[in-house]
């Protein structure tokens, strides 16, 4: 009889996904794992020359790949998933990146221990969570975290599915955040709408390539 192990290597991404979706429909947003045409719209909206990325909610690993084809050396590469399959799937079919089974609110402390901080801190966080379906307080203690384990010019990447802005307004003005709407494709299931968050400057502020 194979080991488990052995069972789940050999099974097809999409099963495994959709299982783990028929497990618990609510902590797995989506019924199949996000499209390469999603993939390359999150990558589009990486700062540019990004070095570090921190992604949340790594799943399959659609975009951890691209994170990887786009530049990122797995070792400026932090990937946490909270489900344990997806978890193993993440660290055999990526050993060389830091890919931690973990909650999204233990980022800051997650970060610190994966030398995530200060000037090693990550250029952008690429999120997959269902933010939509979580509580004001939970979003805002991710949120939180994450722009903890940023630089100040970094971004927030989230995708949502529907044109819904997935991050409540009391959120974005409790944490000082602009939000824009960056793309929106039909070619996934289900279409899914990409935003992108960062801290708010001042004009008189921003450094004049931001302008």
């Amino acid at each position: 009889m194979a080991a488990k192990s052995d069972i789940n290597k050999s099974q097809p991404v999409g099963w495994t996904f959709f299982r783990q979706w028929l497990k618990n429909p609510l902590r797995v947003a989506a019924i199949s794992p996000s499209s390469k045409q999603l993939a390359r719209q999150m990558m589009s909206q990486l700062p540019r020359a990004s070095r570090r990325v921190i992604e949340l909610g790594g799943g399959t690993g659609v975009f951890t790949q691209a994170l990887l084809d786009h530049g990122i050396a797995p070792a400026d590469l932090l990937v946490l998933e909270l489900n344990e399959e997806l978890h193993q799937h993440l660290v055999r079919q990526f050993p060389g990146a830091r890919v931690v089974c973990a909650d999204a609110g233990n980022l800051s402390a997650i970060a610190q221990s994966q030398g995530f901080t200060g000037p090693d801190s990550a250029d952008a966080v690429i999120s997959g969570l269902g933010l939509l379906s979580m509580p004001r307080q939970t979003q805002q203690s991710i949120l939180q975290a994450a722009f903890d384990s940023l630089k100040p010019e970094g971004r927030f990447i989230q995708f949502t599915y529907g044109p819904a802005n997935p991050v409540t307004r009391e959120v974005v003005d409790a944490l000082e955040l602009t939000a824009r709407r960056a793309s929106f494709t039909w070619w996934n299931v289900p279409p899914a709408t990409v935003y992108v968050y960062q801290r708010r400057v001042s004009r008189s502020m921003a450094p004049r390539s931001m302008r």
